[in-house]
């Protein structure tokens, strides 16, 4: 799917991401993960699926994990500022000829008049302004833990053409904020946010359309250390894909993991804010070995390889289409790749033995 141009209507002011819907394998597995290791917050759960918020959330809730055979995205939730934005939306998808779905009791618990889009991208997003209200649980350290997730911080989506996939984004409203390009100016990924920090949401490019992570805050760097103890502790740590460490983009400290179903689930930390109209737009060379981790340890290959299928808007998963132009890991350590920790200095761009 290839967007072209936005239609002659006003896009809905989105907030922020809210929600993702996961399609999980096994319920049990999935909760052991969730709430047990990560801590997750239970605001309701049936035999069919849990309902999990983070500590400061006062919405219904910000993660739904729903029993089905094949893992998957069901959706991409994001809040806007009024139910008008609601009707926006519906009217902005259906210009752009899109398949657009209303349900006025909702299509999840706790979320009411929603509109769900299987938008030109072929990604599933959701847009709701009507929610149900639960208790913010910011206070209640004795709940918490060292670990404590707070928010829900952004959405990660992998497609193919990211030049193409930004300027849809943009037209609806989100800014850029940081992007990888090489001299050509072939675009390897983009961050865009409507909230005052780095990104709601990112697209990076590979074969998709396909969800590359979720991701979750912490209020500082030690929740995190503590999350990777206690993973080691309850011997889980074949569920730390990559980190800890520091990213360049978006100076944000991180870890990813995979769930039982191989979703992957980034925590995160300590960006900066964006939220001046004038927020400088940061460029980062793809061959900059101190892009992708601060630091200039390795990318794991799965990590620019794998990601989670999405669903279009009857359930079905969205045929993947191929990245046509160079992926960032071949540009960077694949056999005709290079990176750099000094610019000009490509005898040495990694550190020894730290690449395959």
């Amino acid at each position: 799917m290839t967007y072209t141009n936005a239609p002659e209507l006003p896009a809905p002011d989105i907030l922020r991401c809210a929600y993702m819907e996961l399609v999980v394998t096994d319920l049990a597995a999935s909760r052991e993960f969730y709430v047990d290791a990560l801590g997750l917050v239970v605001t309701h759960e049936d035999d069919e699926a849990i309902y999990l918020r983070s500590f400061e959330e006062f919405i219904h809730h910000n993660l739904v994990l729903r029993k089905g055979e094949t893992a998957a995205v069901a959706v991409f939730g994001f809040r806007v500022r009024s139910q008008e934005d609601v009707d926006k939306a519906e009217a902005y998808y259906k210009a752009l000829g899109c398949d657009v779905r209303r349900s006025e009791e909702g299509f999840v618990r706790g979320i009411r008049n929603a509109v769900r889009v299987l938008d030109p991208l072929g990604f599933p997003y959701e847009f709701f302004f009507e929610v149900d209200h639960v208790e913010r649980l910011a206070w209640h350290y004795e709940l918490q833990g060292a670990g404590a997730l707070v928010r829900l911080d952004h959405f990660n989506q992998v497609y193919p053409d990211v030049a193409n996939g930004a300027k849809y984004l943009d037209d609806l409203g989100f800014r850029k904020t940081e992007d990888i390009q090489d001299e050509e100016g072939t675009v390897y990924a983009a961050w865009f946010a409507r909230k005052p920090t780095v990104h709601d949401t990112a697209l990076t490019g590979g074969n998709g359309p396909r969800m590359h992570h979720v991701a979750f805050a912490t209020h500082e760097k030690h929740n995190i250390l503590y999350i990777c103890d206690k993973l080691g502790a309850l011997r889980k740590s074949d569920q730390i894909e990559r980190g800890p460490g520091r990213h360049g983009v978006s100076n944000a400290f991180y870890l990813y993991l995979r769930d039982p179903d191989g979703h992957r689930v980034e925590i995160y930390t300590q960006d900066y804010y964006t939220g001046d109209p004038d927020n400088p737009l940061v460029t980062w060379d793809v061959h900059d070995n101190q892009r992708r981790d601060w630091w200039g340890n390795p990318v794991v290959p799965s990590w620019y390889t794998d990601a989670s299928l999405v669903l279009d808007l009857d359930g079905n998963p969205m045929p993947i289409i191929e990245r046509e132009e160079s992926s960032e890991m071949e540009v960077t350590i694949g056999a005709d790749g290079f990176s750099y920790t000094r610019k000009g200095d490509t005898e040495q761009g990694f550190k020894l033995g730290n690449q395959v």
